[in-house]
């Protein structure tokens, strides 16, 4: 049977979109090269041209140049038609590689989404704000106990503020105006030591033998000295 129907052949896989493209490619850089080759042939009948005098010989030259002008523009179009089926095959490849990027990315997005709802499964809403709730009470109950133990034992708490802001305004103005030739304030002055002479009003005590004025007896200048009265009677044994 197979001698006869023969064996069937396995169809080839249709070419991919790059297969095409690069083959097309090479089709383009084989006319580029014909038309290079061209182009030298042209530049050679032109300076044939230029050399030649008016005749048959130049009229000769001249259709050879027009035959292969007309080669070149039948090259260049075909040129342009490869370049433009390339420039189809490119586009139709990115489009391709646009929907197969949509495809993992909507692999990616399902995978991803499957995770979250997994993940929220585990996260409440309601968890979390009770635990928001929770923690700002805890807040508020330490910021009491730091006051507390940072009340002082030995204020009042009846102290009306406004009347100590009085008290410290009238206590400044009182330092500003007690100062020294220097400027210095009173509280900030050194401590000068007393006169007791001056503060008990004494006279000066009296050397020697001091006469007693005319018209005043000794007792009376005792006494304004301060002394104690003595008898005469001590005084002339």
């Amino acid at each position: 049977m197979k001698r006869m129907f023969g064996v069937k052949k396995d169809k080839e896989p249709p070419p991919s979109i790059n297969d095409a493209s690069d083959r097309i490619s090479k089709r383009g850089e084989t006319v580029d090269e014909k038309i290079k080759k061209l182009d030298a042939e042209l530049s050679r009948y032109k300076e044939q041209i230029k050399k030649t005098r008016p005749g048959p010989a130049q009229e000769a030259v001249k259709a050879r140049a027009m035959r292969v002008l007309k080669q070149k523009r039948m090259y260049e179009g075909q040129r342009d038609m490869l370049y433009n089926q390339t420039f189809n095959l490119d586009q139709v490849a990115f489009a391709a590689e646009g929907i197969k990027d949509a495809q993992q990315t909507m692999s990616a997005l399902k995978s991803a989404n499957k995770e979250l709802k997994g993940m929220m499964k585990m996260v409440k809403i309601q968890d979390i704000d009770n635990l928001q709730d929770e923690m700002v009470d805890l807040m508020d109950v330490s910021n009491e106990i730091q006051e507390t133990l940072g009340r002082s034992y030995n204020v009042p708490d009846d102290i009306d503020e406004d009347e100590l802001i009085g008290e410290l305004d009238a206590l400044e103005a009182d330092m500003g105006f007690e100062t020294d030739a220097n400027g210095m304030p009173s509280y900030l002055q050194p401590d000068k030591e007393p006169d007791l002479d001056a503060e008990l009003n004494l006279p000066p005590a009296p050397t020697g033998n001091a006469a007693v004025p005319a018209g005043r007896s000794n007792t009376q200048v005792e006494e304004e000295l301060g002394l104690p009265a003595v008898p005469w009677a001590s005084l002339r044994g």
